[in-house]
């Protein structure tokens, strides 16, 4: 894409570095293989950004995605040395939340969907809690107006699970121990790592942010964002990991580094306390399982949206006996208008299964998708109220993909939801704290800053799970084996993003690089926008959405993902090529 007007040539020449360094992928050799040298190139429209028949990494044993290649190459490094990838998948998001600040975390929480050779899943949730004195009403000011306290500082933060969620999943499935596979983000927090040009355009996105709370010192040295090609060195967070390394999830939950959160959060107004932190506990959740056109889905229930609404969607869609041809007005039509009635039901009807009575039978059924189904017109559009709600840029959530040489799978998201979360910035600890406290409904049918319009299911209750939209999913193929492992970042568009890239994979017949390369829409619902990439829908296209009654409208890019596929010999895998990341495998 090319660079916008006025971009310094120090700004040019880093996004080349960003093409360059982090996706060594390029000079990769062609997907191959049985089932894959079948798929022929997928057909884009004119004028789109990435050509068809491109090339993803390519590994015999192992795989991992994610937006960062030294993160990646951390999981690799763990399995080399006799893990699997569970073991890999810890591995990944402790070091993720070294190299990628803005969505990696220890500040945050996440989902995790774990698929094991010998045929068990998991699932297991690590979300954000509301603080117990929390209330419902907390960002509304005297006028009963929603203020921005849900998006920046110290009230925007839940109790984070990061580290109780990869620590419970290394416990229970994986092979080595925790000081084994903290090692490698341990040693890049202590010695540092070169500062790429996505880093730096990240940090210099959010000075505002980052400078009005205490992460200055560390990121801004001398006023200034971090440079490429500087090496950045966070002795705060390498002790911090230390003390997790060495004393487990107690260390951080009931330790000093709890200290340093709870001091922090009264030091600026917040309200998590050392009880908030102390009770904290990741839950294991039985996985939403479903099948699409013979293949399984295996994917995340609530307190994740992202599961049922993939299901139903799909479930909508395999009514069809075949969808049209990809990129055509009618395929548009059909994904968006299942999406629309998916979207409604995530809306309105889903929350924290503690707290709210999900239908989760119900919403996956093949009956209840059927009737939804006999409502779309072939050739009109549907609608749904308008509400004047605009959808949000893609925000940093991060997601990461990993398959080891056993047949072990794991698909993780996690997050502090904005970029840098709320911008807080524990002081002696070196990490951020999310601002996932805006995932609830603040004030119930009014947008968010993701543009999603929610209901009462989804209110501010004390110690409960805010919805989200995280969709880490694994797809089986037609023989119950693995093939797909996946899941993107960027709020709602998560969930079509991911599910995009299933129907591509599976529908459209694409390679990995085609299905991930190919161009996305999103359809939430609220608005009635049918949101498409720029230059991803051909202009005779847009007049057949027009004319069937869709109201479209452009964006710069829909979501971030990252994804494994299992082919013969081995596995592909390919990070974001809208964003920065790698696939290392062996």
């Amino acid at each position: 894409m090319p660079p916008a007007p006025g971009r310094s040539k120090l700004a040019l020449l880093a996004t080349l570095f960003v093409v360059a360094a982090c996706h060594p992928s390029a000079g990769a050799p062609p997907e191959t293989g049985a089932g894959v040298a079948a798929r022929p190139a997928a057909h884009f429209p004119e004028g789109w950004r990435f050509e068809a028949g491109g090339n993803a990494s390519f590994a015999r044993d192992a795989m991992v995605s994610s937006n960062s290649e030294l993160a990646s190459r951390a999981g690799v490094e763990i399995m080399e040395r006799g893990g699997n990838a569970v073991d890999a998948a810890v591995a990944t998001g402790f070091a993720l939340a070294v190299t990628h600040p803005s969505a990696g975390n220890l500040g945050g929480g996440g989902f995790m969907v774990i698929r094991m050779a010998d045929g068990r899943t998991a699932a297991l949730d690590y979300r954000e809690i509301a603080p117990l004195a929390a209330t419902r009403d907390m960002y509304l000011d005297e006028h009963g107006k929603l203020t921005d306290k849900s998006v920046i500082g110290p009230l925007a933060s839940g109790v984070p699970g990061s580290v109780a969620g990869m620590t419970a999943a290394l416990a229970k499935y994986g092979n080595l121990s925790l000081q084994e596979v903290m090692a490698p983000a341990i040693r890049l927090a202590r010695d540092g790592f070169v500062v790429d040009s996505a880093l730096y355009f990240s940090l210099r996105s959010s000075k505002e942010k980052i400078t009005r709370f205490n992460g200055s010192a560390v990121f801004f040295p001398n006023g200034e964002p971090l440079q490429p090609g500087a090496r950045l060195v966070q002795p705060a967070l390498a002790r911090t990991l230390q003390l997790i390394a060495d004393r487990g999830p107690d260390a951080f939950y009931k330790g000093e580094i709890a200290d340093s959160i709870a001091a922090e959060m009264k030091r600026d107004g917040g309200i998590i306390t050392k009880e908030d932190l102390a009770n904290y506990k990741p839950i294991w959740r039985t996985p939403i399982r479903s099948t699409y056109r013979g293949y399984s889905i295996i994917a995340m229930p609530p307190s994740s949206s992202g599961g049922i609404t993939t299901v139903e969607t799909l479930n909508i869609l395999e009514t069809y006996d075949k969808l049209p041809p990809f990129g055509s007005a009618h395929y548009d039509h059909l994904v968006a208008e299942a999406f629309r009635r998916a979207f409604v039901d995530r809306n309105t009807k889903l929350g924290d299964p503690a707290f709210v009575n999900v239908p989760v039978a119900e919403l996956t059924s093949k009956s209840y998708a059927k009737e939804l189904a006999s409502t779309i017109d072939a050739d009109e559009s549907s609608r749904t109220p308008r509400f004047g709600a605009t959808a949000g840029e893609p925000m940093h959530t991060t997601h990461y993909s990993v398959a080891d040489s056993k047949g072990n799978a794991v698909a993780t998201t996690t997050t502090i939801n904005s970029g840098y979360g709320s911008g807080v910035f524990i002081r002696g600890a070196g990490f951020f704290m999310n601002n996932e406290m805006d995932d609830f409904s603040a004030q119930p049918g009014h947008a968010n800053q993701f543009g999603l319009v929610q209901g009462e299911a989804n209110a501010i209750v004390p110690g409960k799970r805010m919805l989200s939209a995280m969709s880490p999913t694994i797809v089986l193929d037609k023989d119950g084996k693995l093939f797909l492992v996946v899941g993107a970042a960027g709020g709602p568009t998560i969930i079509t993003a991911t599910t995009q890239i299933i129907l591509n994979a599976i529908d459209n017949h694409m390679t990995l690089a085609d299905a991930m390369r190919a161009p996305r829409l999103h359809h939430q619902a609220w608005p009635d926008t049918l949101f498409f990439e720029r230059g991803g829908i051909a202009p005779a296209t847009l007049d057949s959405l027009r004319a069937m009654g869709h109201h479209p409208v452009t964006r710069g890019s829909i979501a971030n993902a990252n994804g494994v596929m299992k082919v013969d010999g081995g596995f592909m895998g390919l990070s974001e090529p809208r964003s920065s990341g790698g696939a290392v495998g062996y």
